[in-house]
């Protein structure tokens, strides 16, 4: 059996469709033809899936219930997988809700645009689970059993979803364990285009894209890392825009709207941000409240025409730092350093200690952080490995990402 409704259809330059209602009833509308379900099969993975001991991913797969219109070309749906510890799906948990009462399955994060080989990670799934049912390490149960289903929308350049059908459901036993839930890391925005960084609108961290910073002071959802965070720096009215990841086909996306201060969230016919005039600027954006504000930078940010680093590691001489920008007027650095254990070391100006910066770290998963202090002690590396550090010399924020 077969759902047609009918709809206007725009070709988005990402290949997306946009469906609208349309009053007029003729042969020349378009019209989405579509199943009405579609099969999740059984995975090859037998019995009780010890989530702790499971090495690789679990694998599932599901036939392509690909919608056609009346011009007989395919629409790409996307594909959401939906769990449900209870076997009900009436309320989807959510972990940014201060309550989830009656909640009784969860969505993984990632989508999918088809069904072949979809790897959930077994780390991944259990964690879902403690964070939905709250287990303790004393309440974990030996053995949960999880009903999943397939979710298929068609979504349009905004992200709006049109023809939603569900698979059938499969159950798999899991074996789940506990950990301790670490604070999300603070979600974090980048910047990118022709007034940040080389200007390339390149994806290349440091040299093409600049992360945005949390704020010191500022608190940040321990479930889901949401808050305000904040760049300072020069624009010079080339044209920007935000990144939520450098992964997702822009699929998370600030950009303009009709003017310099309208700003519109994941729309692919969004203008780049233009300031009025080049200048420094304050970029603050609430990732809560959704919330971004442009505003012009009062505060002291003297150009420094170098920056190094200084430590243990090189006998508190200077080894300089990249400039982000070189183009224009610069307060973004950056340089890519192996450390050993123990290594201490301090961000300053080049040639100079009149200008230093350190601190003690904040760990995250990717790395560690400190709002730097000037004069501030020594910066030390707790885990040897080989860092990309970024330093900001207007806010004194400083990121050590491990490669």
């Amino acid at each position: 059996m077969k759902t047609i409704f009918k709809s206007t259809i725009l070709l988005a330059a990402a290949g997306l469709m946009v469906f609208t209602s349309c009053k007029d009833d003729n042969e020349s509308n378009p019209t989405l033809t579509q199943p009405t379900t579609f099969v999740l099969n059984e995975p090859a993975v037998k019995g009780t899936i010890d989530l702790e001991k499971t090495t690789g991913p679990i694998v599932l797969t599901w036939s392509q219930p690909t919608p056609y219109n009346n011009f007989n070309a395919p629409v790409i749906p996307t594909y959401w997988v939906e769990m449900s510890p209870t076997g009900q799906f009436t309320k989807a948990f959510d972990d940014n809700a201060e309550d989830n009462t009656g909640a009784d399955y969860f969505v993984l994060n990632e989508t999918y645009s088809s069904g072949k080989n979809v790897e959930i990670s077994s780390e991944n799934l259990n964690l879902a689970m403690l964070q939905m049912l709250g287990w303790t390490e004393t309440t974990v149960p030996a053995t949960q059993p999880l009903s999943v289903r397939i979710k298929s929308a068609v979504r349009d350049a905004s992200f709006n979803e049109y023809g939603i059908i569900y698979s059938n459901v499969i159950t798999l036993m899991t074996a789940p364990y506990y950990v301790v839930l670490k604070p999300a890391d603070p979600e974090i925005w980048w910047l990118i285009g022709a007034d940040i960084a080389d200007g390339s609108w390149g994806s290349d961290v440091a040299k093409c894209v600049i992360p945005m910073q949390t704020i010191e002071g500022k608190e940040y959802d321990s479930k889901a890392g949401q808050g305000e965070i904040q760049w300072i720096g020069y624009l010079g009215g080339n044209g920007f825009k935000l990144r939520g990841a450098l992964d997702d086909g822009w699929a998370s996306q600030w950009g303009q709207g009709d003017a310099f201060g309208s700003y519109v969230k994941n729309d692919g016919g969004s203008g780049n941000i233009t300031v009025p005039e080049a200048g420094l600027y304050k970029v603050t954006l609430d990732t809560k409240e959704d919330k971004l504000t442009i505003e012009a930078y009062e505060g002291s940010a003297p150009v420094f025409t170098g920056m190094a680093i200084s430590g243990s590691f090189n006998d508190w001489s200077d080894t300089d730092m990249t400039p982000c920008s070189t183009g224009w007027e610069n307060h973004d650095w950056y340089i890519t350093k192996e450390f050993a254990t123990g290594d201490e070391v301090k961000i300053k100006q080049a040639g100079s200690w009149d200008f230093n910066k350190g601190g003690t770290f904040v760990d995250y998963s990717e790395g560690m952080y400190v709002y730097g202090e000037s004069n501030g002690p020594n910066l030390k590396i707790a885990e040897a490995g080989t860092y990309m550090i970024l330093f900001n010399d207007i806010t004194g924020y400083i990121r050590f990402i491990k490669q």
